[in-house]
């Protein structure tokens, strides 16, 4: 009995010390005495309200100090629209630290999504339903493929003086391109394939022929107007 004794005697000095330690960091106890009164944020944005901030952040700062969830604050606000990334800490005594990075626009991502110049996916915001983006599409896992192939026929027909408008790559590994003049160049997926098992210089091949003719015929209309 005395050994019965003992032990509960050492259990329950362990749970007097223990549980006040617990309350503290799930925020039954002391939000009132180690607040998170301010708010401190880093990194350019200019789309992201502040106000909307504060208003995701408050429901964790009102834990305090030592209960704070900074994960699930930090997924709160990789939530919003415009948020690309966000790291949330927490500062002695009294500061909830932000930092903030926005998605830029880098074109249009198939009928209802935007990509980044990172390279993700999200969600067209309402404001930039009518901004004047390139327009591509693809598997969403070959983002930077088909972002890099734009920037490559960009480059290869800009000395014909046109711009593309629209690249896409299909299920098959196809690639379609819309250029400025109404023109659609298509790079079969025989190409396509040759270029992602270690010749990347056969799709560009493929589109250095095409502007090549794209001059040629241009030369030739300019010769016979009528």
């Amino acid at each position: 009995m005395n050994a019965v004794l003992r032990i509960f005697v050492w259990l329950l000095a362990l749970s007097v010390v223990a549980l006040p330690v617990v309350a503290v960091v799930n925020g039954w106890v002391g939000a009132e005495r180690w607040p998170l009164a301010k708010l401190r944020v880093h990194g350019e944005f200019k789309r992201v309200p502040a106000e909307q901030l504060q208003q995701v952040l408050l429901p964790y700062a009102h834990a305090g100090f030592f209960a704070v969830k900074l994960q699930d604050a930090q997924d709160a606000l990789e939530q919003l629209p415009w948020v690309e990334s966000a790291q949330v800490r927490k500062q002695w005594p009294d500061v909830l630290e932000v930092t903030l990075v926005e998605h830029k626009p880098f074109a249009r991502w198939g009928n209802d999504r935007l990509v980044s110049e990172q390279g993700k996916l999200f969600p067209t915001p309402k404001k930039l339903a009518d901004l004047a983006l390139p327009e591509l599409d693809g598997p969403d896992s070959q983002t930077e493929e088909v972002m890099k192939l734009y920037s490559d026929s960009r480059a290869l027909f800009a000395p014909a003086g046109v711009d593309v408008r629209r690249v896409t790559m299909d299920a098959r590994g196809s690639w379609s391109l819309v250029l400025s003049n109404g023109t659609e160049v298509v790079v079969g997926r025989d190409d396509a394939r040759s270029r992602s098992a270690g010749d990347p210089g056969a799709a560009g091949r493929t589109l250095t022929l095409m502007v090549e003719g794209h001059e040629s015929r241009a030369k030739g209309a300019s010769r016979n107007p009528g």
